[in-house]
Protein backbone atom coordinates (compact mmCIF):
# COMPACT_ATOMS: atom_id res chain seq x y z
CA UNK A 1 0.00 0.00 0.00
CA UNK A 2 1.27 3.80 -0.57
CA UNK A 3 2.95 5.17 2.63
CA UNK A 4 0.90 7.96 4.25
CA UNK A 5 1.85 10.72 6.77
CA UNK A 6 -0.31 11.64 9.61
CA UNK A 7 1.09 14.75 11.15
CA UNK A 8 0.49 14.78 15.03
CA UNK A 9 -0.93 17.79 16.57
CA UNK A 10 1.08 16.88 19.85
CA UNK A 11 3.91 19.48 18.82
CA UNK A 12 2.05 21.79 16.68
CA UNK A 13 1.87 25.57 17.83
CA UNK A 14 -1.19 25.57 19.70
CA UNK A 15 -1.38 29.47 19.40
CA UNK A 16 -2.37 28.98 15.29
CA UNK A 17 -3.43 25.31 15.27
CA UNK A 18 -5.73 25.95 12.30
CA UNK A 19 -2.76 27.32 10.49
CA UNK A 20 -0.68 24.04 11.18
CA UNK A 21 -3.18 22.10 10.12
CA UNK A 22 -3.50 23.56 7.01
CA UNK A 23 -0.18 23.58 6.25
CA UNK A 24 0.40 20.16 6.55
CA UNK A 25 -2.52 19.79 4.41
CA UNK A 26 -1.75 21.67 1.69
CA UNK A 27 1.84 19.94 1.86
CA UNK A 28 0.07 16.80 1.05
CA UNK A 29 -0.47 15.10 4.59
CA UNK A 30 -3.12 12.31 3.88
CA UNK A 31 -4.20 12.08 7.44
CA UNK A 32 -4.28 14.28 10.71
CA UNK A 33 -2.98 12.17 14.11
CA UNK A 34 -4.25 13.29 16.97
CA UNK A 35 -3.40 12.78 20.70
CA UNK A 36 -5.88 12.26 23.36
CA UNK A 37 -4.53 11.92 26.74
CA UNK A 38 -5.80 11.64 30.13
CA UNK A 39 -3.18 11.98 32.71
CA UNK A 40 -4.32 8.67 34.00
CA UNK A 41 -3.35 6.10 31.93
CA UNK A 42 -0.15 8.78 30.41
CA UNK A 43 1.25 11.37 32.54
CA UNK A 44 -0.09 14.00 29.74
CA UNK A 45 -3.31 15.82 29.90
CA UNK A 46 -3.74 17.01 26.10
CA UNK A 47 -6.99 17.30 23.62
CA UNK A 48 -10.70 16.58 23.67
CA UNK A 49 -13.41 16.31 21.46
CA UNK A 50 -13.53 19.65 20.60
CA UNK A 51 -10.64 20.01 19.06
CA UNK A 52 -11.69 17.11 16.71
CA UNK A 53 -14.31 18.82 15.90
CA UNK A 54 -12.94 22.26 15.43
CA UNK A 55 -9.95 20.79 12.86
CA UNK A 56 -12.64 18.89 11.33
CA UNK A 57 -13.90 21.11 8.42
CA UNK A 58 -10.39 21.52 7.53
CA UNK A 59 -9.33 18.07 6.94
CA UNK A 60 -13.03 17.28 4.86
CA UNK A 61 -12.37 19.99 2.66
CA UNK A 62 -8.77 18.49 2.01
CA UNK A 63 -10.14 14.76 1.94
CA UNK A 64 -7.66 13.95 4.76
CA UNK A 65 -8.66 11.27 7.58
CA UNK A 66 -9.06 12.13 10.88
CA UNK A 67 -7.78 9.95 13.37
CA UNK A 68 -7.71 10.03 17.15
CA UNK A 69 -5.36 7.90 19.58
CA UNK A 70 -6.75 7.23 22.72
CA UNK A 71 -4.28 7.34 25.16
CA UNK A 72 -7.06 6.73 28.21
CA UNK A 73 -8.30 4.95 30.59
CA UNK A 74 -12.60 3.50 29.74
CA UNK A 75 -11.74 4.66 26.62
CA UNK A 76 -15.86 3.21 26.02
CA UNK A 77 -17.05 6.35 27.76
CA UNK A 78 -14.92 8.63 25.03
CA UNK A 79 -15.56 7.14 21.70
CA UNK A 80 -19.37 7.94 21.32
CA UNK A 81 -18.07 11.58 21.86
CA UNK A 82 -15.07 11.76 19.28
CA UNK A 83 -17.46 10.07 16.75
CA UNK A 84 -20.07 13.01 17.08
CA UNK A 85 -16.67 15.47 17.09
CA UNK A 86 -15.73 14.07 13.53
CA UNK A 87 -13.32 11.68 14.21
CA UNK A 88 -13.07 8.85 11.43
CA UNK A 89 -10.50 6.39 12.97
CA UNK A 90 -10.28 5.89 16.57
CA UNK A 91 -7.32 4.06 18.54
CA UNK A 92 -7.76 2.17 21.34
CA UNK A 93 -5.03 0.49 23.99
CA UNK A 94 -4.83 -2.84 24.63
CA UNK A 95 -3.96 -2.20 27.93
CA UNK A 96 -6.99 -0.30 28.76
CA UNK A 97 -9.78 -2.49 27.45
CA UNK A 98 -10.56 -5.73 29.33
CA UNK A 99 -13.24 -6.25 26.90
CA UNK A 100 -11.33 -5.09 23.42
CA UNK A 101 -13.33 -7.18 20.76
CA UNK A 102 -16.53 -5.10 22.44
CA UNK A 103 -14.60 -1.56 22.33
CA UNK A 104 -13.94 -2.43 18.77
CA UNK A 105 -17.35 -3.61 17.59
CA UNK A 106 -18.11 -0.36 19.69
CA UNK A 107 -16.29 1.49 17.66
CA UNK A 108 -17.39 -0.02 14.23
CA UNK A 109 -21.31 0.23 15.23
CA UNK A 110 -20.70 4.03 14.99
CA UNK A 111 -19.66 4.02 11.54
CA UNK A 112 -16.16 4.65 12.25
CA UNK A 113 -12.59 2.83 11.74
CA UNK A 114 -11.55 1.13 14.76
CA UNK A 115 -7.53 1.00 15.29
CA UNK A 116 -5.65 -0.64 17.98
CA UNK A 117 -2.34 0.02 19.40
CA UNK A 118 -0.14 -1.34 22.24
CA UNK A 119 2.73 -0.13 24.50
CA UNK A 120 6.49 -0.97 23.18
CA UNK A 121 6.66 -3.69 26.06
CA UNK A 122 3.00 -5.02 25.67
CA UNK A 123 3.91 -8.35 23.50
CA UNK A 124 2.00 -8.40 19.57
CA UNK A 125 0.41 -11.73 21.11
CA UNK A 126 -1.84 -9.58 22.77
CA UNK A 127 -3.45 -8.85 19.24
CA UNK A 128 -3.58 -12.58 18.09
CA UNK A 129 -7.40 -12.61 18.40
CA UNK A 130 -8.27 -9.04 17.40
CA UNK A 131 -6.39 -8.29 14.82
CA UNK A 132 -8.79 -9.64 11.97
CA UNK A 133 -11.75 -7.64 13.48
CA UNK A 134 -9.58 -4.00 12.97
CA UNK A 135 -8.52 -1.24 10.19
CA UNK A 136 -5.41 -0.64 11.32
CA UNK A 137 -2.68 -1.30 14.33
CA UNK A 138 -0.47 0.72 15.58
CA UNK A 139 2.93 0.37 16.79
CA UNK A 140 4.18 2.71 19.67
CA UNK A 141 7.88 3.49 18.80
CA UNK A 142 8.26 5.27 22.04
CA UNK A 143 6.45 5.35 25.48
CA UNK A 144 3.46 6.91 25.01
CA UNK A 145 2.96 10.51 26.99
CA UNK A 146 5.14 12.87 25.20
CA UNK A 147 6.20 14.05 22.42
CA UNK A 148 10.13 14.42 21.13
CA UNK A 149 11.03 11.11 22.11
CA UNK A 150 13.86 9.29 20.57
CA UNK A 151 12.67 5.93 18.23
CA UNK A 152 13.48 2.74 20.33
CA UNK A 153 15.33 0.28 18.68
CA UNK A 154 13.41 -3.23 19.12
CA UNK A 155 10.35 -1.32 17.36
CA UNK A 156 11.77 -2.28 13.83
CA UNK A 157 11.65 -6.28 15.08
CA UNK A 158 8.16 -5.59 16.29
CA UNK A 159 7.16 -3.63 12.83
CA UNK A 160 8.46 -6.52 11.04
CA UNK A 161 6.81 -9.31 12.75
CA UNK A 162 3.52 -7.41 12.62
CA UNK A 163 4.16 -7.25 9.26
CA UNK A 164 4.10 -11.02 8.73
CA UNK A 165 1.11 -11.35 10.58
CA UNK A 166 -1.02 -9.61 8.74
CA UNK A 167 0.66 -10.82 5.46
CA UNK A 168 -0.38 -14.82 6.81
CA UNK A 169 -3.40 -13.77 7.26
CA UNK A 170 -3.69 -12.48 4.26
CA UNK A 171 -5.12 -8.99 6.04
CA UNK A 172 -4.08 -6.30 3.31
CA UNK A 173 -6.80 -3.81 4.19
CA UNK A 174 -5.01 -3.62 7.75
CA UNK A 175 -2.53 -0.37 8.00
CA UNK A 176 0.36 -0.81 9.63
CA UNK A 177 0.90 2.35 11.82
CA UNK A 178 3.83 3.73 13.59
CA UNK A 179 3.86 6.64 15.92
CA UNK A 180 7.74 7.57 18.32
CA UNK A 181 10.51 9.02 16.99
CA UNK A 182 9.94 9.07 13.15
CA UNK A 183 12.64 10.99 11.11
CA UNK A 184 14.25 11.07 7.71
CA UNK A 185 16.04 8.47 9.13
CA UNK A 186 13.47 6.42 10.68
CA UNK A 187 10.99 7.15 8.42
CA UNK A 188 12.91 4.70 5.90
CA UNK A 189 13.47 2.22 8.04
CA UNK A 190 9.95 1.46 9.83
CA UNK A 191 8.90 1.66 6.10
CA UNK A 192 11.31 -1.27 4.93
CA UNK A 193 10.66 -3.13 7.48
CA UNK A 194 6.57 -2.84 6.79
CA UNK A 195 4.56 0.39 7.65
CA UNK A 196 2.63 2.01 5.44
CA UNK A 197 1.28 5.04 7.73
CA UNK A 198 3.87 7.23 9.82
CA UNK A 199 3.01 9.73 12.48
CA UNK A 200 5.31 12.09 13.04
CA UNK A 201 5.42 15.25 15.27
CA UNK A 202 8.13 16.82 16.43
CA UNK A 203 10.11 16.43 12.83
CA UNK A 204 7.18 18.29 11.15
CA UNK A 205 6.84 20.98 13.23
CA UNK A 206 9.54 21.54 15.60
CA UNK A 207 12.07 23.11 13.17
CA UNK A 208 13.50 26.32 11.63
CA UNK A 209 11.86 24.54 8.42
CA UNK A 210 8.82 25.02 7.11
CA UNK A 211 6.28 22.10 7.73
CA UNK A 212 6.29 22.11 3.77
CA UNK A 213 9.88 21.44 3.32
CA UNK A 214 9.84 19.15 6.65
CA UNK A 215 7.33 16.87 5.63
CA UNK A 216 8.64 16.47 2.00
CA UNK A 217 12.07 15.96 3.48
CA UNK A 218 10.27 12.71 5.46
CA UNK A 219 8.52 11.56 2.64
CA UNK A 220 11.74 12.01 0.35
CA UNK A 221 13.23 9.97 3.00
CA UNK A 222 11.52 6.89 2.08
CA UNK A 223 10.70 7.13 -1.44
CA UNK A 224 13.74 6.33 -2.37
Amino acid sequence: MPVEIAPSLLTADLTRLGEQVNEVLQAGAERIHVDVMDGRFVPNLTFGPLVVSAIKPLTRAASALLEAHLMVEEPESLIPDFAQAGAELLIVHVETCPHLNSTVQQIKDLGLQAGVTLNPATPLSALEEILNDVDLVLIMAVNPGFGGQSFLPNSLQRITRLSQMIQERNLEHVDLEVDGGINPTTASEVVQAGANVLVAGSSIFNSQASVAENLARLRASFSK
